[in-house]
């Protein structure tokens, strides 16, 4: 470990000074000086995957979390050294997680059997089809037609979910019919791989569902008018 990092020598990130509870702010403002990089931060509750780093060029995608919302300086600058250098080791973050792990993580809840293949639509094969397309293969998550409940017919406006506990998405099977148009569909599960994608958002306390960012990702659809205009004509 730099010993620079603790103040043996003058350095910026030594300067770089964050109180004891960050926001999502907080940390992109420290990140950015840390690495000189572009930071997109996203906050998640995903305790699949803690820490996520995505380099293109000089900008930097990274998913913590929420636990690093109360890391101290030791472990974000060993963040930060990670994003500026991939192969650097991070034995305190590990550590942090694992001391950690019984206050911020939830009991994982037991996984629902998958069933992808259904009567007129395989929503695996869309799935990896969209996760080639459109996010490099980078989305790792499950997906199932969900199961109808006994207020199926009150929640059958929801065509879509994701879950991040589990880490999978969940499609109404009210799609799964000849006179759903594969366009539509496939725009449903793009959107829930988006949420996979991004998780949620956190902007001064406030978790945001859909950001302008998930808003703007989310037209880049290629039929995304195309499914929009048949949505709005249409009663599920």
């Amino acid at each position: 470990m730099d010993r620079r990092a603790f103040g043996d020598e003058e350095s910026e990130v030594e300067q770089l000074v964050l109180p004891l509870r960050h926001s999502g702010d907080d940390l992109t403002d420290y990140f950015k000086r840390a690495t000189g990089k572009i930071i997109s931060l996203t906050v998640t509750d995903n305790s699949v995957s803690m820490v996520s780093v995505r380099r293109k060029g000089n900008l930097v995608s990274l998913r913590l979390h929420r636990m690093f919302l109360e890391a101290g300086i030791d472990i974000l600058n060993e963040i930060a050294e990670f994003i500026k250098s991939p192969k650097k080791r991070t034995p305190l973050l590990r550590k942090f997680v694992r001391q950690n792990s019984n206050r911020f993580l939830k009991t994982m809840p037991r996984k629902a059997r998958l069933r992808t293949q259904g009567n007129h639509y395989d929503l695996q094969t869309i799935y990896d089809s969209i996760n080639r397309d459109y996010f490099g293969g980078g989305v790792s998550c499950s997906i199932t037609w969900a199961v109808r409940s006994p207020g199926y017919a009150v929640k059958k406006r929801t065509l879509g979910s994701y879950s991040s506990q589990t880490n999978t998405i969940r499609i109404t099977p009210l799609l799964d019919k000849r006179t759903i148009p594969r366009c539509f569909i496939e725009f449903v599960v793009y959107h829930e791989m988006l949420h996979a994608d991004m998780d949620t958002q956190e902007r001064k306390g406030r978790r945001l569902v859909h950001s302008q960012e998930f808003r703007r990702r989310e037209k880049l659809f290629k039929q995304y008018e195309k499914a929009i205009t048949w949505e709005r004509g249409r009663r599920f």
